[in-house]
């Protein structure tokens, strides 16, 4: 079943165009071919509390099925709160050369959720999930990629949405009914649509991957 719900994700960030425009330039990322990602708990700017660690939860099945190798968060966390650290905020005021140090990794992923929950219209209510990102190299402090996406649970309920709406409303419906929170699943299409090398304005493929080196981005 999770499988089944990945490759749908993955449908959706196809045929939909909820990323933002496509970033200019790829040069640097390609220039540093970084191999691991270490994940910083996502800055929450958002009025959910469970924001952060929700978000931070889908982003490593969208990186590893990019390519790369991505720390695991139980232990990153862990990590932080033997060196005294558990606020987000504070965690990501880290400076790289420690983060380096300590994990050996050769880029850090900066998220800030800025929309997580129900947005409330006059005759219904919509769940939304706005996320930023920012790929550092650890090793230089060179910004490789920057990128934004949005999801809600209101994407193809009406008649227009064809195809893409379609598989979006179908995705949502599932994962809503499999889930308590209902802000998970539509942060997991967040997460698909920010980082998946398919999106417009995704993250380039990594080495482990088998589609290493044919963006065309």
């Amino acid at each position: 079943m999770k499988n089944i719900i990945f490759a749908l994700l993955a449908a959706t960030t196809l045929l939909t165009g909820c990323a933002t425009k496509p970033a200019a330039d790829y040069t640097a990322f390609r220039q540093s071919h970084p191999k691991s990602i270490l994940v910083l708990p996502p800055v929450n700017n958002s009025t959910d509390i469970h924001a952060s660690y929700s978000v931070l939860s889908t982003v490593t099945v969208p990186l590893a099925e990019a390519g790369y190798y991505v720390f695991p968060v139980a232990v990153v966390e862990q990590t932080f709160k033997e060196n005294g650290l558990q606020n987000p905020g504070d965690i990501s005021q880290t400076p790289l050369p420690k983060l380096q140090q300590i994990f050996g990794t050769d880029a850090v992923l900066y998220i800030s959720v800025e929309k997580y929950g129900s947005v409330y219209q006059i005759i219904q209510s919509n769940v939304v999930v706005t996320a930023k990102a920012e790929l550092v190299d650890a090793r230089t402090g060179i910004s490789l990629w920057k990128g934004q996406a949005t999801a809600s649970s209101a994407e193809g309920q009406n008649n227009g949405g064809g195809l893409a709406g379609i598989l979006v409303a179908a995705v949502v419906k599932q994962l809503i009914n499999s889930v308590g929170d209902s802000g998970y699943p539509i942060a997991q299409m967040t997460s698909f649509r920010l980082l998946s090398p398919t999106s417009p304005n995704g993250l380039l493929y990594g080495p482990r991957s088998p589609l290493y080196g044919t963006d065309k981005k």
